[in-house]
């Protein structure tokens, strides 16, 4: 896509400016946002009310064009408008003042819709013994810091380690896996990222590459629905960087993906008995991304 488009990118710029001028300005909490402009917060993809009023529910809007920019050539077509996202707050009361400190310490993370609940903790002496737990936020707090949270001053021959939590949607889909997006600047100055796959579901193995095969599909397009056959309830894991360099500045943050299901264009076509144009994707893999947390040397 575009340079500089996404969170991820603004993260990285972040560690540089960082090493250059003393302080970071991207060190920003991720939340979900719809981007409606009809005030329904009908966001659900078998109940996606559009981001405009011209793209209510309607036969036609599955194949009718969003934008179409003459100057630039580029042309985006209803059916790319995304259905999204809320917003995650972890505060310690239902208050106006609890939530404003929770927001103010990024305690909080992004989905695209889905309500999964996601628990994400960094610090230097988890083990593998405290994802055998029901509250992870208790061992969580006790030995690390949160989601938006900075850890520093790596112990000799340490590397971090985090707690991972993820439950589905109660009304929702299964989880697929969950993922730790790392990134760092090296000594060189160079921005560098890498995803790592920490827990998955079902009976999967790496292939021959490191990579985690996919989770497969109960999607029933023709009548827009899916079953829970596949895919976890819940993960949890506890994940250690094996390619920790004490040195380098870094961020970790957690992301989360259900199974696929459909998507607002699986519905409209069963809905309204119409086709969606060629090329129209009609599953969706549901997700949630976590605020990070920083390590500087």
């Amino acid at each position: 896509m575009l340079a500089g488009e996404y969170a991820r990118s603004a993260y990285k710029s972040g560690l540089k400016l960082e090493d250059k001028l003393g302080t970071n300005p991207y060190k920003f909490g991720l939340v979900g946002s719809s981007d409606a402009h009809t005030g329904l917060a009908a966001l659900e993809e078998e109940n996606f009310f559009g981001k405009t009023t011209p793209q209510e529910p309607s036969p036609e809007r599955i194949s009718a064009v969003f934008m179409n920019n003459k100057k630039t050539g580029i042309t985006i077509h209803d059916w790319e408008v995304g259905s999204s996202g809320y917003a995650a707050v972890w505060a310690e009361e239902n208050t106006r003042e609890s939530i404003w400190d929770a927001m103010e310490r990024k305690e909080t993370y992004a989905t695209t819709g889905t309500r999964m609940i996601v628990r994400f903790f960094g610090g230097w002496e988890f083990d593998d013994a405290d994802a055998n737990t029901r509250n992870p936020a208790d061992t969580g707090y006790m030995k690390g810091v949160p989601m938006g949270g900075d850890i520093q001053s790596a112990p000799e021959g340490t590397a971090p380690t985090f707690l991972v939590a993820a439950l589905r949607d109660p009304i929702g889909a299964n989880l697929d896996r969950i993922q730790i997006i790392k990134g760092w600047l090296d000594q060189k100055g160079n921005l560098k990222e890498k995803v790592y796959d920490v827990v998955w579901s079902d009976d999967r193995k790496p292939n021959s590459e490191g990579k985690i095969p996919a989770v497969g599909s109960t999607v029933d397009i023709e009548n827009a629905t899916w079953t829970n056959t596949i895919g976890a309830t819940e993960l949890i894991k506890v994940w250690k960087d094996p390619d920790f360099n004490p040195k380098e500045r870094a961020f970790y943050y957690a992301r989360v993906i259900e199974i696929p299901t459909p998507r607002w264009t699986a519905y409209d076509q069963k809905r309204f008995g119409v086709t969606a144009p060629e090329g129209t994707r009609l599953t969706i893999q549901e997700r949630a991304y976590t605020s990070a947390i920083w390590y500087t040397p």
